[in-house]
């Protein structure tokens, strides 16, 4: 790999030609011995559109491969997940090197001659730039810069050795062709530097110093750091250090730092009174960037070093890896003693990043370094705590998104002023216009605010148009990467895959099966799937595992995923063949949840049904979605009509949608609960679209359709006719219908309070009080007696009683506004309203009108907005506003959707006026009378 691809098999080198043949195995290596999958494989070597025989043509690859292979050919294996590639520790070359520069690095101080020789054979083997001609495969960059990253650090060990054994003709020669080859690495320049002056040419190192300051500075626009300054200044004091500074120099963060104000202020005071503290949160959330920006700001009062634990495959290596850092030798093999004798000497702040793949290690380095060092502070990194008694946690969230649509506003947002900032950089001059920027924040939300999703989205602008982005967020785990960034955040897949592959198998199983919970899940949930699962461990343990390791966050009671976690899992479900009974357990849950709340929700347990419904919708309509994708219309039956009472109080415009839906569905007429479906369609289509012709339909539709046995469908459908005719203006036939529907259940309340609506606005309050009363003691749950305390209101509004009809429409909001049943609320308001404007509350009135138009205007709801505006034009009326009024009526008399009035014709000649007209009539006349 150090170098073009190259095959040996017992010691015999193997040509393998073809790029796509050189790529499937350079992938299979780097993978080794984890799978990759087949459609992972096919993407990568066809990445613009993989053909229709990719597969066959993916496994031709491989078979050839493995004719190379020869003897060791049962080393490509298929499995369900994908091929794997079965190496021995050693058996590639980048894995030899690592461990040699660990070997070479332990004997420095003690032998390095012995040292020197080591990283010399080590280096024998790298011919050049890593896998070099296989840079076109995305999937390979992050890997690639990952071993040129450890080809540098082997090359500038070596000069290190050869200084420390007098070898000093070798170590310019390496040092020299080193910095060539990267002439904006830092630490390259600085052994140079190091180098010229073993060889008393410090006048040449400061120039070599002076050049890459101007070097990096034109081409970045970014400053050294004070390691230069430092080598710099010894330089000219000729008191240079034969290996440099002690510490490996902590430079500030690559870009600034945006939207974490908050949080490094925050973490800067718990820095100045704590001892450890670990920032912890998910893979790309913006940790080390958060960790190196408050190492930047501590080094005014104290000493900072940086150990980064990401490239270290064995944490036995932690201790080694600081003594290098620090520069500390210890005799007789204390290496950490002698760690600790630097830490000690001042006041330091040691960052430690990455610390969960090797988090056992981590934790007891810090231990022990904490005891022996009174002044030394730590600042940690990981996707889970180190487990000490005196860490104090730091959560990282993602970034805040924007939640409005006013574009200045939008800007300010963190999310979206990282998007721009990143945005920016690829394409010079991007300002986007309000419609642009409503699509950044809509990516934003997308990609969770997540800050390295939304650097990798920003990114992509240098290819492509925002709308083509925001059109592929659903290939995002994949499409969004950078050849630049170490193989941990090359994708956002590997940034995720980082954190799921530290997990064990029962804990990567329960992940998987918990992504289809799209909104989250509580600890009942958990442990169910759990137990479907077999899973060995204790369930709560094993989800507290997914939260430690910040693959799941948890708020109260309840559990989540962030969007793109969700996706990793469910590519993973689908990877592992384990998606159909992921999907069943779903829709068995949804099952049950939905059933249960159509149980609760009319008893005095409501508050909890709705809190329920309230809690589990997103999960619900996940399961509406896979219940509707598979044809599995039981279910989809089960979801419409167990929350139809819940639902019809709560307005749920997305309900209304799928009602709608079903009833539409091939083969629903012949479904036991046909008739509930009709029914709840019905519902629909004056509630939120005020198409009453629709409403009457599916009302008749669900009684043609009643199956025997279905009273609950029959009591739907008449419920449904009942409300269409007193919008018609057809009382008795309201009258008739609501009656109709009485017959012993719960739902006798409504009924009793439907007849009474209609009794009283055909002007029989008498008849209205009777079957009011009926209703109040039948209702059998919280909503139903507010609406039952409704219609009583409503009947004294008829009767001009205004006082009490205030009390009962104030008892009916109260109601509303403790079980959440917005439709209640707002026609609640609507009498209240009318009530003051009968009352001669004029300001109050209007006040209420104009909130009562907004509402029903993001609803939809035109049915009642109707009912609204007619009671506008009766108060402007009354304070002498004729023609605004006459207007408004006459455009309600026309509208097909509007309650009727029995007796009213068209009041104005003009033509009727459309929706928004009327609005805008409405809203600038109660906006005159109210100044």
């Amino acid at each position: 790999m150090l170098g073009p691809l190259r095959l040996a098999v017992d010691g015999a080198e193997i040509a393998v030609p073809g790029g796509k043949r050189r790529a499937v195995l350079a992938l299979l290596a780097s993978a080794a011995p984890r799978p990759v999958a087949y459609d992972a494989l096919v993407d990568e070597l066809w990445p613009g559109e993989a053909p229709a025989s990719g597969r066959a043509a993916l496994q031709s690859h491989v078979s050839r491969l493995r004719r190379h292979l020869g003897a060791a050919a049962d080393r490509i294996t298929a499995d369900p997940a994908g091929y794997r590639l079965a190496l021995e520790p050693g058996e590639l070359d980048a894995q030899r090197l690592d461990a040699a520069v660990r070997d070479a690095r332990a004997r420095l101080d003690d032998d390095p001659h012995a040292a020197l020789a080591l990283v010399r054979r080590a280096r024998a083997a790298d011919r050049g730039r890593a896998l070099d001609g296989l840079h076109d495969v995305a999937a390979l960059v992050g890997w690639a810069a990952a071993l040129d990253e450890l080809r540098a650090s082997a090359a500038e060990l070596h000069v290190e050795c050869a200084l420390a054994s007098g070898s000093r003709e070798e170590a310019l020669d390496v040092a020299a062709r080193l910095a060539g080859t990267e002439p904006l690495r830092e630490t390259a320049t600085l052994w140079y530097m190091r180098a010229l002056a073993a060889h008393g040419r410090a006048a040449d190192a400061l120039r070599v110093a002076h050049d890459f300051r101007q070097r990096l500075a034109d081409r970045t626009g970014l400053d050294a750091s004070p390691a230069l300054t430092d080598l710099e200044h010894q330089l000219a004091a000729g008191t240079p250090a034969r290996r440099g500074p002690p510490v490996t120099p902590v430079s500030a963060p690559p870009s600034p730092l945006i939207g974490r104000d908050a949080e490094i202020a925050g973490l800067m005071r718990l820095l100045a009174s704590e001892r450890v503290v670990t920032l912890v949160g998910t893979g790309g959330v913006g940790k080390t960037h958060l960790a190196l920006e408050a190492a930047r700001r501590a080094r005014t009062d104290h000493d900072v070093a940086l150990l980064e634990l990401a490239p270290l495959g064995d944490g036995a290596a932690v201790v080694d890896v600081l003594a290098g850092i620090l520069g500390a030798r210890g005799s007789g093999g204390d290496v950490l003693a002698s760690c600790a004798a630097v830490l000690a000497s001042g006041r330091w702040l040691l960052v430690v990043d990455n610390c969960e793949h090797v988090l056992a290690d981590a934790r007891r380095l810090v231990a022990a370094l904490v005891e022996a060092c009174p002044e030394l502070v730590v600042l940690a990194t990981s996707r889970e705590r180190l487990g000490l008694p005196f860490e104090q946690v730091c959560p990282v969230a993602p970034l805040p998104l924007a939640h409005t649509e006013d574009a200045q506003a939008i800007t300010r947002v963190p999310a979206v002023s990282l998007f721009l900032d990143r945005a920016r950089r690829v394409r010079p001059g991007f300002e986007p216009d309000a419609a642009a920027l409503a699509t950044v924040a809509a990516i934003t939300r997308r990609l969770d605010g997540l800050p390295l999703a939304l650097e990798l989205a920003a990114g992509r602008l240098s290819s492509m148009t925002l709308e083509d982005l925001a059109a592929r967020l659903d290939r995002a785990l994949d499409l969004l990467g950078r050849r630049d960034a170490d193989e941990r955040h090359a994708t956002l897949r590997a940034a995720i895959e980082w954190s799921y592959a530290l997990l064990n198998a029962d804990e990567q199983s329960l992940f998987r099966a918990l992504a289809v919970f799209a909104d989250g899940f509580d600890l009942a949930t958990a442990e169910r799937v759990a137990a479907d699962l077999g899973i060995r461990a204790d369930p709560a343990a094993a989800l507290a595992r997914l939260v430690d390791a910040s693959m799941v966050t948890v708020a109260g009671t309840r559990y989540r995923m962030l969007h793109l976690l969700r996706m990793f899992g469910l590519a993973e479900l689908d990877a592992a063949g384990e998606r159909p009974a992921a999907d069943a357990r779903l829709l068995a849950w949804a099952h049950e949840t939905v059933s249960w709340i159509d149980a609760t929700l009319p008893t005095a347990d409501e508050v909890a049904a709705a809190a329920r419904l309230r809690a589990e919708f997103g999960n619900v309509r996940a399961a509406w979605s896979t219940a509707r994708t598979a044809g599995d219309i039981d279910t989809a039956v089960t979801i419409v009509c167990a929350l139809h009472e819940a639902a019809s109080w709560r307005d749920i415009e997305e309900y209304w949608a799928w009602t709608v839906q079903l009833a539409s569905a091939p083969g629903i007429d012949e479904h036991p609960r046909a008739a509930g479906v009709f029914a709840a369609a019905s519902e629909a289509s004056w509630m939120s679209r005020g198409d009453l012709d629709a409403a009457e339909r599916y009302a008749r539709r669900g009684l043609e359709v009643l199956h025997p046995g279905d009273a609950h469908g029959r009591r739907r459908c008449l419920s449904a006719l009942a409300d269409v005719a007193v919008f018609r203006g057809r009382t008795e036939d309201a009258v008739a219908a609501a009656l109709d529907a009485v017959d012993g259940s719960y739902l006798d309340a409504f009924a009793y309070a439907g007849g009474a609506l209609a009794a009283a606005y055909a002007g029989d309050v008498a008849r209205a009080r009777e079957l009011s009363a009926r209703s109040g003691a039948s209702a059998e749950y919280p909503t139903m007696a507010g609406f039952a305390a409704y219609v009583a209101g409503e009947i004294d509004n008829v009767a001009g009683d205004w006082e009490a009809a205030e009390r009962h429409y104030r008892t009916a909001l109260t109601v509303a506004q403790d079980t959440g049943a917005s439709f209640l609320e707002g026609i609640a308001s609507v009498g209240l309203v009318s009530a003051y404007a009968a009352a001669g509350r004029v300001a109050d009135a209007l006040a209420g009108y104009r909130h009562l138009l907004d509402t029903w205007e993001r609803s939809g709801a035109w049915t009642q907005q109707w009912t609204t505006l007619r009671n506008v034009a009766d108060l402007l009326d009354r304070l002498g506003d004729t023609d605004t009024a006459a207007r408004i009526r006459t455009a309600a008399d026309h509208a097909p959707e509007a309650a009727a009035v029995p007796g009213q014709t068209p009041s104005h000649p003009a033509p009727p006026l459309p929706r928004d007209a009327v609005l805008t009539l409405a809203r600038a006349a109660i906006a005159r009378h109210l100044v």
